[in-house]
């Protein structure tokens, strides 16, 4: 199947975070499995995070008061320099896929943790399964040291077992929530992930913490240990059933007839949870590429963000003002709401983040105002403010953002195209007064245009 520049463009924001002028030149004429084949290819390699974190490689056993005060406030900082630095790596990036996908799984797998190397470690193994096998990356997230602190597995002892983590493997991670699981499931299984712990950053398994009696597991029974869960877990064709749903709303985002989404579920669970085998038929199937899946759905914060400045080359000469947009749009990276992630779709829209969403494209592009809090830069500060529905009066004054789009790049890149601005901008079917605003805005230039359609509420679909 031949793809139009429509559907072209539908493609590069659904497994990526936009597409170029380029993109729809080289591919026009081209089919589905050219283009997702293509998608594939540029993503074989995982570009890795990295940050220098040997400052926080001390014994903090020999710190005073003041100085682990210091250490922890250096983290909370890091933590955020994190975010701005997955953001940077999200648009330079040519690896597309694998970064949105790791998206996906950051929201799936979401944790939060103000040790840097713990949030910069989890997000890498994300990064390193995107595509590859689901067992693989659960085993590797299930043990990894962000997951098991954050879940509470430290404390899951023989004598004193804690289920927090058992019910959160299940429930959120494989086989969705109150689906073919019981009680007595999550306490036994809780028992077998007993002496899963963290040591020096690592993962550990203390033998003596370890329940080794006799457990019954979804209706199997033995002497299990973690390993074992996670295969169990992974036997029952509804951990399948779930992945895939949450893969076909990310990258669909509509439902679709319940037999193409069996043929999925199927597919997924023969290959032994091949995601790119999953992944790839969802990008090339015709309900991938229907009228109906066109623009249904709201850009996140992050895919907003990112798509702004992917395509105008945005350089943020002040990097901390693009955390305080991503705070009031409610998505700062590596600081999700809770372990259940993200709630998106339509949740993502109030009164207040629509009126910053529609203006985001004069704070990007024409140096706009925001107003800045002063206080408060840990993230994690805000998300409990949010949280507490507290309405705290706070030190807050207006500062411009020091954007710097590459104006002459994207006119150079829209040459001869000019006319088909507002379809490749926009995806979504216009309302009359958003055809009003285009008509009269063909007599300004390229640069006010873009700004006039990047303003429109049919922008924050895709």
């Amino acid at each position: 199947m031949k793809l139009t520049k429509r559907q072209i463009q539908h493609l590069y924001w659904r497994a990526g975070f936009g597409p170029e002028p380029c993109n729809l030149n080289d591919a026009e004429g081209k089919t589905a499995e050219d283009l997702v084949d293509h998608l594939f290819k540029t993503s074989e390699s995982a570009e890795y995070l990295k940050m220098d974190l040997s400052k926080f490689e001390v014994d903090r056993k020999s710190l005073s008061d003041k100085e682990k005060k210091a250490l922890r406030k250096l983290a909370n900082k890091s933590v955020y320099e994190l975010d701005v630095m997955w953001l940077k790596q999200m648009v330079e990036t040519k690896s597309v896929l694998r970064e949105k996908m790791t998206f996906f799984f950051h929201d799936h797998f979401a944790m939060r943790s103000k040790n840097p190397k713990e949030s910069i470690d989890l997000n890498n193994i994300l990064r390193k399964h995107a595509l590859g096998n689901f067992g693989d990356l659960l085993m590797e997230v299930s043990k990894s040291p962000a997951m098991i602190q954050f879940l509470n597995n430290k404390q899951n002892k023989k004598s004193s077992p804690n289920e927090n983590f058992a019910r959160e493997v299940m429930e959120l991670f494989t086989l969705g929530r109150d689906n073919e699981y019981t009680e007595t499931d999550i306490k036994e299984a809780a028992r077998a992930f007993t002496g899963w712990s963290v040591a020096k950053g690592q993962f550990i398994f203390r033998t003596r913490q370890h329940d080794s009696e006799s457990k019954t597991i979804l209706g199997e029974t033995g002497n299990f240990q973690g390993e074992d869960v996670i295969r169990i877990l992974l036997e029952q064709k509804q951990t399948a059933r779930y992945l895939c749903e949450k893969i076909i709303d990310f990258l669909i985002g509509r439902p679709i007839p319940k037999k193409q989404q069996n043929a999925f579920v199927d597919q997924f669970y023969n290959s032994n949870y091949d995601l790119s085998v999953l992944i790839k038929s969802i990008l090339t199937s015709e309900v991938f590429f229907e009228e109906e899946t066109i623009a249904c759905k709201i850009k996140s914060p992050t895919e907003l963000i990112v798509g702004m400045t992917r395509l105008f080359e945005i350089e943020y000469k002040e990097p901390k003002a693009i955390v305080q947009i991503q705070r009031k749009l409610n998505q700062v990276l590596f600081f999700p709401p809770n372990v259940a992630g993200w709630s998106g779709g339509r949740a993502w829209i109030d009164s207040s983040t629509l009126m910053l969403r529609l203006k985001l494209s004069s704070l990007l592009l024409n140096f706009g105002v925001i107003e800045w809090d002063e206080k408060g830069d840990d993230p994690e500060q805000k998300l409990i403010q949010i949280e507490k529905h507290r309405d705290k009066v706070r030190e807050k004054t207006e500062k411009r953002i020091n954007a710097h789009p590459n104006w002459k790049g994207f006119e150079s890149k829209m040459k001869g195209q000019e006319t088909a601005l507002s379809s490749f901008l926009i995806q979504a079917e216009l309302s009359e007064g958003a055809r009003i605003t285009i008509e009269k805005s063909d007599s300004v230039s390229l640069k006010d245009q873009a700004i006039e359609l990047l303003s429109l509420p049919e922008y924050q679909l895709y």
